[in-house]
């Protein structure tokens, strides 16, 4: 009998501890069937202290997987055990997108590049400034630093509660990344032109705190890489004061679409459909 792939197509993967909640089937899932593309992609959830033997099953072939996407806490590990890591991973130290290649198992990261296409189609222009306020330096926000640096914003200032988290990402990402304790923000924000916000703070109707928009340039632009809620409350607070907001499920989509076409064979578009199928599955959770 052949082999079941032949017959069902490629079979792809989101894996993390816990990845139950993930919407990554529902977006892979959504692509297959519009596409019309044999495949699946499923959730497989691999603890800590078995995900090294999971990547050893990918590499020799035994998982009947051709790759898949890593989510936390798996990232960092991803990057180790890939045998060839590209640019983008090895200066983030950390992978979400792993496909196999004539039997080598490369891997990237696409977090910066769903950060950057969500706003291209968002807000178009939103990179004709020079200055970015990147507001949290958790391990979200080092993807998001290396996207906008290479888009070439020629300052990003880093405002962190603890600052030695901001000073690692300024040393990890050069000269034009710059560290600073929470009480600059105002400071720092006086003429940027765009806003990020990389911290969990609003997320699920959880409180944020007030925040003054009006030193941002006129024609800012404000964003949130949390999206449940789709507008949250660093949102509403910046489109209240007049700047225009771009909500943080694109980055999702986005993000998703460079390993799709690494095992389907096509790149996908997202497209307004695919939004609302998400939203819908947000708003019945």
């Amino acid at each position: 009998m052949g082999d079941s792939r032949e017959t069902f197509g490629p079979e792809a993967f989101v894996t993390g501890f816990p990845i139950k909640h993930s919407r990554s089937p529902l977006i892979h899932g959504y692509w297959l069937k519009t596409l019309g593309l044999p495949g699946s992609y499923r959730a497989h959830e691999v603890a800590p202290e078995a995900f090294a033997d999971f990547i050893a099953t990918l590499k020799d072939g035994s998982s009947g997987f051709v790759g898949g996407n890593v989510t936390i806490p798996h990232k960092e590990l991803a990057f180790t055990l890939a045998d060839k890591p590209d640019a983008l991973s090895r200066e983030l130290g950390a992978s979400n997108t792993l496909w196999l290649e004539d039997g080598v198992l490369h891997a990237t990261n696409t977090d910066g590049r769903g950060f950057t296409a969500n706003l291209d189609e968002r807000h178009p222009g939103w990179d004709r400034h020079d200055t970015a306020v990147v507001f949290g330096a958790g391990g979200a926000s080092r993807a998001i630093i290396q996207a906008v640096r290479d888009r070439g914003f020629r300052e990003i200032h880093v405002v962190n509660r603890t600052v030695e988290r901001a000073r690692e990402l300024a040393d990890r990402f050069g000269p034009k990344v710059r560290a600073h304790p929470a009480g600059a923000l105002a400071e720092v924000m006086k003429g940027a032109g765009l806003f990020i916000n990389t911290t969990s703070l609003g997320m699920d109707g959880e409180a944020a705190p007030h925040l003054d928009f009006t030193p941002l340039a006129a024609d800012a632009v404000v964003t949130d890489i949390v999206y449940i809620p789709l507008k949250t409350p660093i949102l509403v607070q910046a489109e209240a004061q007049g700047f225009p907001v771009v909500d943080g499920l694109g980055m999702l989509l986005h993000q998703a679409a460079p390993g799709f076409e690494k095992w389907f064979g096509q790149r996908p578009v997202v497209d307004a459909a695919l939004r609302e199928l998400i939203i819908a599955d947000m708003d019945g959770h």
